[in-house]
C-alpha cells in the first residue's frame, strides 16, 4: 500500500520559509510514470498546485510561484521536500504531498498525505 506522510512545522514566520517533507513508502519516488507533487488549499478556497517532481528529477512549479519554490527529493530516503521562501499570511493553506499518474491530460492524483495546516503568522 502507498502511503504518503507529511513532517514538518505547521506554523511559519511571515518572509519566511516554509519547508514540508513527504515520506513516501510502499513505492519508490524513482519509479517511472509517477509524478510528485505538492498541492495546497487555502481556507475556503479550491485546490491548487504548487510543483512537483518526476521520477527523473524533474521538477516544474506553479508559474506564479515558481520564483519562491524549491521541490527536491533524497531517493535514498524516499523522500521529496518542498521549499517555500517569503510566505505572507496569505499563503496559510493546507498542504499535501501527492503522487499524480503521468497519464497527460488524464492523469489524477491517486494517494494524498494527511495534510498539514500551515499557518503563517508572526
Amino acid at each position: 500500500q502507498v502511503q504518503l506522510q507529511e513532517s514538518g512545522p505547521g506554523l511559519v514566520k511571515p518572509s519566511q520559509t516554509l519547508s514540508l517533507t513527504c515520506t513516501v513508502s510502499g513505492a519508490s519516488i524513482t519509479t517511472s510514470s509517477y509524478h510528485w507533487s505538492w498541492i495546497r488549499q487555502p481556507p475556503g478556497k479550491g485546490l491548487e498546485w504548487v510543483g512537483s517532481i518526476t521520477s527523473s528529477g524533474t521538477t516544474d512549479h506553479n508559474a506564479s510561484l515558481k520564483s519562491r519554490t524549491s521541490i527536491s527529493r533524497n531517493t535514498s530516503k524516499v523522500q521529496f521536500t518542498l521549499q517555500l521562501s517569503s510566505v505572507t499570511p496569505e499563503e496559510a493553506a493546507g498542504y499535501y504531498c501527492t503522487r499524480r499518474r503521468d497519464s497527460g491530460a488524464s492523469g489524477f492524483f491517486d494517494y494524498w498525505s494527511q495534510g498539514t495546516q500551515v499557518t503563517v503568522s508572526s
